[in-house]
């Protein structure tokens, strides 16, 4: 088998618009497509009868797609994604001055699990690196590069 790359990253939410919102207007990125997805198609690749999707997928820069979903149907629950728990997963996004980015989001009310942190050792040596949760708790992170780590 030969991968060629990876198309997108997905997260479910719990309410497409508001989601949206965040992702466009708060931290940039814009709407590459919106669609519904519904009957014998959702079903078999969700495998989950009735299944009823809401997709947007978005893009900031020229990184890969950012896909949202809102399941309409089956009725899903809110899961634990705490870091340490299995299964549980974040995105990454660069920026230029990491603590321009922490300041203009906190001042939107953005909720951070810290302040940007230095890192001290590996190839990101002399970086920051700081997580934050989305409107559903969802853990993404702000990166940016050390001075020796090229683009």
């Amino acid at each position: 088998m030969e991968i060629l790359g990876v198309h997108h990253t997905s997260f479910t939410v719990s309410n497409l618009k508001r989601s949206i919102d965040f992702y466009q207007g708060l931290l940039g990125f814009s709407i590459v497509m919106e669609k519904e997805l519904t009957g014998e198609e959702a079903e078999t690749i969700t495998a989950l009868p009735g299944a009823h999707l809401s997709i947007a997928h978005l893009k900031a820069g020229e990184y890969q797609t950012l896909e949202l979903i809102q399941y309409l149907a089956p009725q899903g629950k809110v899961i634990d994604t705490t870091t340490c728990n299995v299964g549980s997963a974040h995105v990454c996004f660069v920026v230029p001055d990491i603590h321009k980015a922490y300041q203009e989001l906190k001042g939107k009310g953005v909720r951070f699990k810290s302040e940007p942190v230095r890192l001290s050792s590996g190839k990101s040596k002399g970086g920051f690196a700081v997580y934050f949760l989305d409107p559903d708790g969802i853990t993404l992170e702000l990166f940016q590069r050390p001075p020796s780590m090229a683009i």
